[in-house]
């Protein structure tokens, strides 16, 4: 599973092939009161995330369902590199 870093993140593509462990912690929304589901998973950062503000990594869609109810779209994470 594969996701894409934050300008800060990805630092000049220092980051790639790095691996993060990704956990939902809540909604960004009130589409979908409880989109999280299963347990943390981990990705390997490989592109850059234009538009992402310093907290945030755009997670593949593989790797967004694996976590949360694809219906939400957006969710909270907490992440920590590997």
């Amino acid at each position: 599973m594969v996701a894409a870093a934050n300008p800060a993140l990805f630092n000049n593509r220092a980051a790639c092939g790095d691996r993060y462990t990704v956990h939902c912690t809540g909604p960004t929304n009130q589409g979908v009161p409880q989109p999280c589901r299963n347990g943390p998973i981990t990705v390997t950062i490989v592109d850059l995330c234009p538009g992402c503000a310093a907290d945030q990594i755009d997670l593949s869609e593989q790797a967004f369902n694996q976590i949360a109810d694809p219906a939400a779209g957006r969710i909270r994470i907490e992440y920590n590199r590997v």
